[in-house]
């Protein structure tokens, strides 16, 4: 019917949109069911040249066989981002990358960014961009070779979109870029395959994939292209979003006011009871299942046997009276953390084999372990269960965990070659550990 095709409820683009529409509509009150958008990849690659009648009459293919990768991609990235593989962290230059010029030698105010000029528009759009990603919980950080005060001065260029409280870590300064990418991701307390890095200049970006091994960074090409080139790229793929992820950077913020704080303790104890930490310790609820989900695919150093879960198995795990579940919530003086910790423990006759314990690296050496092993003894106990068994599986990103069990005082029973261990704790005479951390459970 030509362009009345998708108005009029005889036209065949009119049907194809409202069934994708009872998709989509369907998707947003299943978190369980995913789209992969075809007609926008489609679009995006071209529709003619993806559906060559070709390969539909001669192959039965629905696309063309170059737009196979394409299409894989996108598929991957939706996997990618389901199973935890996101990227946590942008990390940006500052001139002809946030901004055109340079700041230290062009002053604050002969920047191009803003409405004034079609390349001060296209880094405005790019820190718009960039803004937007900070509310899916990207952490935004800023690795750049200038002074300080003149990046701050950039940084607050009334034509900006991106201000310094944006940005959880600013390192400006004159060392290599790669040295300050590890340390932000050091400070951070993340891995540095968290992180993608965003430079207009080709040279520094090949130095960090040599210097910082794990760091992404990509081709970005020209500023009008920087969007294009990081939205495709997949890495912050988003297939759930929870309230704590909104909060990440405020979260991270919080915990570098915590490390400044315990600076001047000398007592690292006094430390922990000066923060008033307050826990929530519960069995698993719906309203977290999201992000319990999350933790399970993201948690990667804090994290003893690796299991990844869906949303799915959670729920199915935790409507299971088979299983003792736990959620740990932990907040204090600077601000909540949200879920930080998860325990599975499944319950045969009078032992708990713990099959999956972890915690988010931003809570560590807080006593939150100590508090999670006191309830889920008690719920062992409550339970008659005698014994609690614990699992340690070694992977490359682990090792930081390997004696976790032997520290809470459980006895080693065994560990193979490939250092798989297994550990015991009678649940008879047990006496709380967590004596700094107010719980409610």
């Amino acid at each position: 019917m030509g362009n009345q095709d998708g108005a009029d409820f005889h036209g065949r683009t009119w049907y194809v949109n409202r069934m994708n529409q009872m998709f989509a509509d369907y998707a947003a009150e299943h978190q369980n069911f995913l789209i992969n958008d075809i007609c926008y990849q489609s679009a995006a690659y071209g529709l003619d040249e993806w559906s060559a009648p070709f390969f539909w009459h001669m192959y039965k293919y629905s696309l063309c066989l170059k737009a196979i990768p394409w299409m894989a991609h996108n598929v991957a990235n939706i996997m990618k981002s389901l199973y935890g593989k996101n990227k946590k962290s942008l990390v940006l230059d500052l001139d002809n990358t946030l901004w055109g010029g340079i700041v230290g030698d062009d002053g604050p105010e002969n920047l191009e960014i803003g409405q004034e000029t079609n390349l001060g528009q296209v880094y405005a759009e790019f820190q718009s961009y960039v803004k937007s990603l900070k509310d899916y919980g990207v952490m935004l950080n800023v690795a750049s070779k200038n002074e300080e005060e003149n990046a701050l001065a950039g940084l607050n260029h009334p034509a900006g979109v991106l201000k310094p409280e944006d940005f959880l870590i600013i390192a400006a300064n004159w060392e290599p870029k790669s040295r300050n990418i590890l340390e932000i991701a050091h400070q951070l307390n993340i891995l540095p395959d968290s992180l993608v890095f965003a430079d207009d200049n080709p040279a520094e970006r090949e130095i960090v994939r040599q210097q910082a091994p794990g760091v992404t960074a990509p081709e970005i090409g020209k500023p009008e292209d920087y969007i294009r080139v990081l939205d495709r790229g997949g890495y912050f793929e988003v297939t759930s979003l929870s309230e704590d992820d909104r909060k990440r950077n405020e979260m991270y913020q919080a915990n570098l006011k915590r490390e400044k704080a315990q600076a001047s303790f000398a007592d690292y104890t006094e430390y922990l009871r000066s923060l008033d930490m307050k826990a929530t310790i519960r069995s698993f609820e719906p309203v977290y299942m999201a992000r319990i989900a999350q933790l399970t695919n993201k948690s990667n150093q804090f994290n003893l046997t690796t299991q990844r879960m869906t949303q799915a198995q959670i729920e199915q795990m935790a409507a299971d009276d088979s299983y003792i579940t736990l959620y740990g919530k932990l907040e204090d003086k600077f601000g909540d953390n949200g879920v930080v910790s998860v325990v599975i423990a499944q319950k045969e006759e009078k032992a708990a084999h713990i099959r999956l314990w972890l915690m988010s690296c931003r809570v560590l050496k807080r006593d939150m372990e100590l508090a999670m092993l006191d309830e889920l003894v008690e719920r062992c106990q409550e339970a008659g269960i005698e014994e609690i068994y614990g699992y340690y599986y070694p992977t490359a990103k682990n090792n930081m965990v390997r004696k976790f069990y032997g520290e809470l005082g459980f006895e080693k029973c065994s560990e193979d070659e490939a250092g798989n261990s297994v550990w015991k704790l009678n649940t008879a005479g047990y006496e709380k550990r967590n004596h700094v951390i107010e719980v409610e459970s």
